[in-house]
């Protein structure tokens, strides 16, 4: 076997034995700085596997796409890793393999970026790391692999404008967000229209070290995690500061309803309510655990499906952005059931904003949010995940610490307060594709 494999499989092994015998949580101790190129940085030593997990995030999410580009962010991304230093994507991919190296990208509304996870064993991890500056600081964007990429995108979004809900989730975000770019979806026109140069371009004007997050967990020192923050960040442009984006509006509150073949109708009701850092997120997370978060034991749920069974499946969550993003509620039923499904779950939410939860909701819904804490901290990607957020969107580095202790301070005054500033029924946009006759 391969002794990197070997490697790999041991540090499985020894990961999941740790998992078994890990004491009670007492804190994360995470370290941030900022790099002499600008980039922000938070690093977690942690010395329990020989691993290294690493994420570089920029902001240049879909947000930072131009008029007429939608999709541009996202293809930018992905090109990263098909051409760079002279490597083509088979040897790029081939040489992460050699040293049993995981590289990964990502893009959203607000950012982008690239993944990585190496063991942290000297001469794969810098393998491995010089390999991923390579691609995030030099890359050659391909003119025939963005031709391929392009033509792969459009085949994707045309079968997708088929299914009933890609047609509802375009059509919902357009209702919520208008012009402003949370509501601009990529069509087969955008990504025709973009090119090489758009994506040059896109690239230089925001994968800027002073607009990276470098985030690390695993087996290294902190003068380690130093020189490699520089190495992945230090041959960027320093960069400026982004543009501020155009108000958020009022959404379109106007009912879309859209034919569609399906048996089924998939309706979406919500609105822009909540950006990260706001004092009320905790408030929200907990609230709407009753509401539509929490499953079977969630309002909608029991209302919904339970007396009345007019949805296999019903839900509710909020999606914190940079600025406002979505309280979405969403669920899918017969079509001539569609127009009662609809009615009640309105209904049910604007009871819930005008009373919310009571004593003993609030209280079954804190000890399963504090109970289950532990699981989304359970793994060094996990805890990578939850740092770079904390990073891009600078929350409290005791964010974690204090995220149960958040969660069991709340109160039923102070659920009512937080829906009533941020949930408005009155505003709400509602899509229903395969709507009744």
């Amino acid at each position: 076997m391969n002794p990197v494999i070997r490697l790999v499989y041991r540090c499985a092994a020894a990961c999941a034995a740790l998992m078994l015998s890990l004491p009670a949580w007492a804190g994360l101790p995470i370290q941030s700085w900022t790099a002499k190129t600008g980039a922000r940085v938070l690093f977690v030593e942690s010395r329990f596997i020989p691993m290294l997990d690493i994420a570089v995030d920029f902001d240049a999410g879909g947000k930072r796409a131009p008029a007429g580009k939608a999709g541009l962010a996202g293809l930018t991304n992905g090109m990263l890793a098909l051409g760079s230093g002279g490597l083509n994507e088979n040897q790029i991919a081939e040489r992460f393999a050699d040293v049993g190296a995981q590289r990964g990208g990502r893009a959203d509304f607000d950012r982008a970026g690239v993944t990585l996870r190496t063991l942290s064993s000297r001469a794969e991890r810098d393998a491995a790391i010089a390999l991923l500056a390579s691609i995030v600081q030099t890359p050659s964007f391909p003119e025939e692999a963005l031709n391929r990429e392009k033509a792969r995108a459009i085949a994707g979004l045309k079968e997708a404008e088929t299914k009933p809900e890609a047609i509802a989730n375009r059509v919902f975000f357009q209702a919520m967000y208008g012009t402003h770019p949370y509501g601009a979806n990529a069509t087969v026109d955008s990504i025709a229209a973009i090119t090489r140069s758009d994506i040059e371009g896109f690239y230089r004007a925001n994968y800027a070290a002073s607009r990276a997050v470098v985030s690390m967990i695993g087996d290294i020192s902190r003068a380690e995690a130093e020189a490699i923050a520089e190495q992945l960040t230090g041959n960027l442009p320093r960069g400026t500061s982004p543009a501020a984006l155009p108000p958020i509006g009022t959404p379109d509150s106007a009912p879309k309803r859209i034919a569609h073949p399906a048996s089924q109708s998939h309706i979406l009701v919500g609105m822009p309510s909540i950006a990260r850092g706001d004092a009320d997120f905790f408030a929200l997370t907990v609230g709407n655990y009753v509401l539509g978060g929490g499953g079977f034991v969630s309002r909608l749920m029991n209302e919904v499906r339970e007396k009345r069974g007019l949805a296999y499946s019903v839900y509710s969550y909020f999606m914190p952005l940079s600025e406002p993003g979505p309280f979405q509620l969403g669920l899918q039923t017969k079509k001539e059931q569609a127009n009662d499904a609809l009615k009640l779950v309105n209904s049910v939410v604007a009871e819930y904003v005008a009373k919310g939860p009571t004593a003993a909701e609030l209280k079954a819904a804190k000890d399963n949010l504090a109970g289950g804490f532990a699981l989304r901290i359970d793994n060094n990607r996990k805890i990578l995940d939850n740092l770079s957020v904390i990073g891009f969107y600078k929350l409290p580095l005791d964010y974690l610490d204090r995220w149960v202790e958040n969660v069991e301070r709340v109160t039923v005054a102070d659920v009512k307060a937080a829906f009533a500033r941020h949930v408005k029924p009155a505003q709400f946009a509602t899509v229903v594709v395969g709507a009744p006759d």
